[in-house]
């Protein structure tokens, strides 16, 4: 009666958390984790809200472009807070586990922030052709209206196209509950009992939305500002190389982030643990770090107002 009661403890156990094998040594390092990885939440919170604030209480940056910034900006806040807070949990726990509901919800909220992240770039981008490419025709163009509009575009648009696919996983059963990874993201999948060919054409179809063509989409609007500029003059040369290319920098950085999340699901029983544990803390820790960089450093506006805050 014993034995029959605590398997079935057990069993309801492995129904409702699901355990994340991704870590390596946690119980040796575990202090050496924790200290790194709230140092570097402190100061993704700190070096993003720093821009922002310079952004919100300087009236010569309430332009369309550096709403985008603040908003980038803000999304990687948002990035970081999906990961970091449970990262510090589990790097103090005896065992690093997670509710399935928990764990689908994070799913969700990495690739909803994700999507939003390559649509503001996309918006950046479609600004910056209008600034360099119709310059008469910007104020007209890019209204308060319009920048509102794209912005919860989107902030909305990610969201409302993953709750399908949330509420469907959310009814499937699982035959797996070992998740190899840090935290929860599409790897998800691979723990389901049965995968469907309607989930494969829905997860291609959101990947296409909010990868693909957005990734499309700004390489071609940049490719034609790059274009007219070359046989432009040397003022709207500078211009484009001084707001365009810091842009580009923040995409192929985010895209190499996404790109190795797509690679490492497919070879998941292929890759080494360590190489595993280490590319992903690093793919996750620098991006968030790396956006506030690039544009406080880049954006000659901005890095006036950062040197002035603190020289």
């Amino acid at each position: 009666m014993v034995s029959l009661t605590a398997f079935f403890m057990n069993n309801e156990f492995n129904r409702t958390y699901i355990t994340l094998d991704g870590f390596v040594q946690v119980h040796k390092y575990r202090y050496l984790y924790f200290v790194i990885i709230l140092t570097l939440y402190i100061l993704v919170i700190v070096f993003n809200f720093t821009i922002v604030y310079l952004i919100w209480t300087h009236r010569n940056l309430h332009e369309p472009m550096y709403i985008f910034i603040a908003a980038l900006l803000l999304n990687s806040v948002l990035f970081s807070t999906a990961i970091y807070p449970k990262l510090l949990v589990d790097f103090l726990s005896e065992k690093q586990i997670v509710s399935y509901s928990a764990c689908l919800c994070q799913s969700i909220l990495f690739y909803a922030i994700g999507g939003s992240e390559f649509l503001l770039l996309s918006a950046m981008a479609y600004d910056r052709y209008v600034s360099i490419c119709k310059p008469l025709l910007y104020p007209t163009i890019m209204t308060k209206t319009t920048v509102t509009y794209l912005l919860v575009l989107a902030w909305l648009l990610p969201p409302l196209e993953l709750l399908g696919s949330a509420i469907h996983y959310s009814r499937r059963n699982l035959c797996d509950f070992s998740l190899a990874g840090l935290f929860c993201n599409n790897s998800i999948v691979n723990l389901l009992c049965v995968k469907t060919r309607l989930m494969l054409i829905v997860s291609f179809f959101i990947m296409c939305n909010l990868l693909v063509l957005p990734v499309t989409f700004i390489l071609f609007t940049y490719a034609r500002i790059f274009l007219i500029s070359y046989h432009s003059c040397k003022e709207v040369r500078k211009k484009a190389a001084e707001t365009c290319l810091p842009h580009l920098m923040v995409l192929l950085s985010f895209t190499c982030l996404y790109v190795f999340d797509i690679i490492i699901i497919r070879v998941d029983s292929d890759f080494p643990k360590t190489a595993r544990f280490v590319v992903t803390l690093q793919v996750v820790l620098y991006h968030p770090l790396f956006n506030p960089i690039m544009y406080g450093l880049r954006m000659k506006e901005i890095y006036k107002h950062l040197k002035r805050l603190f020289c």
